[in-house]
C-alpha cells in the first residue's frame, strides 16, 4: 500500500514537471507572434526572408507606428524603416539590422516611445 502512494505521487510529481517544462504559452510573446521560437534570432537585414523574418516583422506591429507591416517575410524598406524607428527608441544604433539587442527591444516593448515615427 506505502509503495503504491509512493508510485502514484512520484508519477504526479513526473507530470506536474513535464507540463512546467512545456512550451510558454502564446499569451508570452507580445502580440502572440508564433512564427518561430523565441529563441530563434539570427541576424536580419534588408533582403533577409524567412520566419524569423516574419517573427520580427509580427512584433514590430506591436509597436505601432504607421504602416503595419505586412506579415510577409520579406525584410524590405519598410520594415528596415519601422527597425530603425524602434531601434532609436531604445537607444539603439538605427542601422536596420535585427542583431541580439534589437531581438531583445522587439521582444520587449516600451510602453512608450518619444521618436516621431518616420
Amino acid at each position: 500500500m506505502k509503495q503504491s502512494i509512493v508510485s502514484l505521487m512520484t508519477a504526479a510529481v513526473l507530470a506536474a514537471g513535464t507540463l512546467a517544462a512545456g512550451a510558454p504559452a502564446a499569451s508570452a510573446v507580445p502580440g502572440n507572434c508564433a512564427h518561430t521560437p523565441t529563441t530563434n534570432r539570427p541576424t536580419l537585414q534588408r533582403g533577409s526572408t524567412g520566419a524569423a523574418v516574419k517573427q520580427a516583422q509580427c512584433l514590430s506591429n506591436v509597436w505601432n507606428g504607421v504602416p503595419r507591416l505586412t506579415v510577409d517575410g520579406i525584410f524590405g524598406a519598410q520594415t528596415q524603416t519601422k527597425i530603425k524607428w524602434i531601434q532609436g527608441c531604445h537607444g539603439l544604433t538605427k542601422d536596420g539590422i535585427i542583431g541580439p539587442r534589437t531581438w531583445n527591444a522587439l521582444y520587449n516593448p516600451a510602453p512608450d516611445c518619444y521618436d516621431p515615427y518616420p
